[in-house]
């Protein structure tokens, strides 16, 4: 297997390890060859957060003087693509006089500390939050603790006195990262290693033209942007690449641009960011943007590699086919670019395949932004609150006036093999009354529109039950209902 060097920052300095498989993930590396063995596998597959560590890059959104924060899952995250970047493991966090750091002192002062193995992920998602919040001058509340370790599991019980080290934290003495010693070795491996790439087989290109070219030479390449579901390949099934091609260094795909009728979305923009940009536009997806895996996963992650993947229990399709969303596919086509949108529940074509050609790639999502007259919801169905894959996926999005459904769209995932749009269902809606008899038919259209499987999260019958169950919710909902269990059902005045 092809090795290349790689580099990052760390305590200050640049590491550099000479030889480094592409398919080698940052938590092997961290354990095996540096023999920090304080990060911790439990699961790898991003769902546990004993991995977890910290990454930093120049912040893009800001003067270009600061960093961006993230924590991330070490197990599923490939070494290579943290090349350039800065890292913080837990063996980093104590000072060189050794009083610990504030997000270590507060879990020993709360108590959160039990078995002591999950212990390690803890503080670097609480560090992770440290210094995206506290060291900028921002309070971190109860629920930004709750969000900043949605990631984290404890097998223990112990989250409440974790809870209340993250809160504990910041009345401690302040403890910054010298972000300016940070940056100039940011960008001293930049100007040493850029335009080296090409030449090794893990393929970080830095724009798009670039991306396109490689791609096109290097069609056999396996696609990465975050490695969260790919890392899984690696862990769980063993798999080896002998080139990788990261889309997530390319400028113009990291961004989101704001148009009078649509956002679009970068393939490399993360799901943290992109969900932002969603939320910003329709608030009400904040609960379910929260509720998409964890934020480790969150922050590695990318909308654009969920789209491309087609798992058809992956969360953003049903939404982004709900909302209407096209996708652009791009290739090199000679010497110019060639590109061609289609909406994005056209781009499946079976189980995780789609329509794209060996030398295209998935470059954005566009969005169209809400409009007068719209009513949107999404539902996700999974065992765990957090940090779960959904068993049932609805998204709904319709226009109502003068009682009439004027237009219907409605994506679903975990009931076909794809992410699918409930056409019929649509249909039974347009152009009728919007009332409780109207619900009751349709409500029956989507149970006989799929046929779902049977699997570990859940029956063939149950998905198909739940899937009316959430449309006559939505109309609960669209009544003014704010609770819709069984329990109560509570009117909004």
């Amino acid at each position: 297997m092809p090795t290349q060097p790689l580099r990052f920052v760390r305590r200050g300095e640049i590491v550099t390890l000479p030889a480094v498989e592409p398919s080698r993930t940052l938590l092997d590396v961290l354990r095996e060859d540096l023999h920090n063995c304080g990060t911790k596998e439990g699961c790898g597959e991003g769902d546990c957060g004993a991995c977890t560590v910290v990454i930093a890059e120049p912040d893009a959104k800001g003067d270009g003087k600061g960093l961006k924060y993230s924590a991330i899952n070490s197990c599923i995250r490939l070494a290579h693509s943290i090349n350039g970047m800065a890292l913080w493991t837990i063996e980093d966090l104590k000072a060189a006089d050794g009083s610990l750091h504030p997000a270590q002192q507060a879990m020993v002062d709360c108590h959160g500390s039990q078995c002591g193995f999950c212990t390690p992920g803890f503080v670097m998602s609480l560090f992770g939050q440290y210094q995206s919040k506290t060291c900028k001058g921002q309070a971190i509340s109860r629920a930004d603790a709750q969000a900043a370790l949605s990631g984290n599991l404890c097998r223990c019980t112990g989250y409440r006195p974790i809870l209340d080290a993250a809160e504990a934290m910041q009345a401690l003495p302040l403890q910054r990262v010298n972000e300016a010693e940070v940056l100039s070795n940011i960008e001293r491996i930049s100007k040493q290693g850029r335009g080296l790439e090409a030449n090794f087989s893990y393929m970080p290109p830095q724009n798009l033209p670039q991306l396109l070219t490689d791609r096109a030479r290097h069609p056999d390449a396996q696609l990465v942007a975050g490695c969260t579901d790919v890392g899984l390949w690696v862990t769980k099934m063993h798999m080896q690449f002998a080139k990788v091609l990261d889309v997530t260094q390319v400028a113009e795909l990291r961004r989101v641009e704001q148009y009078p009728h649509h956002i679009a979305i970068g393939a490399a923009v993360s799901l943290t960011d992109a969900f932002a940009a969603l939320v910003a536009d329709r608030p009400q997806l904040a609960e379910f943007a929260h509720r998409f895996a964890g934020l480790p996963v969150r922050n590695s992650g990318t909308l654009g590699g969920n789209v491309a993947n087609g798992s058809p229990i992956g969360d953003s399709m049903p939404l982004l086919i709900a909302l209407g969303a096209h996708v652009v596919l791009m290739r090199q086509s000679g010497k110019k670019q060639a590109h061609r949108s289609l909406p994005l529940e056209d781009l499946y074509t079976g189980y995780r395949k789609n329509v794209m050609a060996p030398d295209e790639v998935l470059a954005w999502i566009k969005v169209p932004k809400t409009t007068e007259g719209e009513f949107s919801r999404v539902y996700k169905i999974s065992k765990r609150f957090e940090d779960d894959i959904s068993a049932v996926c609805l998204a709904i999005n319709l226009h109502i006036s003068d009682g009439v459904v004027r237009s219907a769209s409605i994506g679903a995932g975990g009931v076909a093999a794809t992410p699918v749009r409930a056409r019929k269902t649509e249909a039974a809606l347009v152009g009728q009354p919007w009332t409780e008899a109207t619900i009751q038919q349709a409500m029956q259209t989507l149970r006989d529109e799929f046929s779902p499987i049977s699997d570990m999260r859940a029956t063939a019958g149950y998905r198909s039950t739940v899937l009316g169950n959430l449309l006559q919710r939505f109309w609960l909902e669209s009544q003014g209902c704010v609770q819709t269990d069984l329990r109560s059902l509570e009117v909004a005045a």
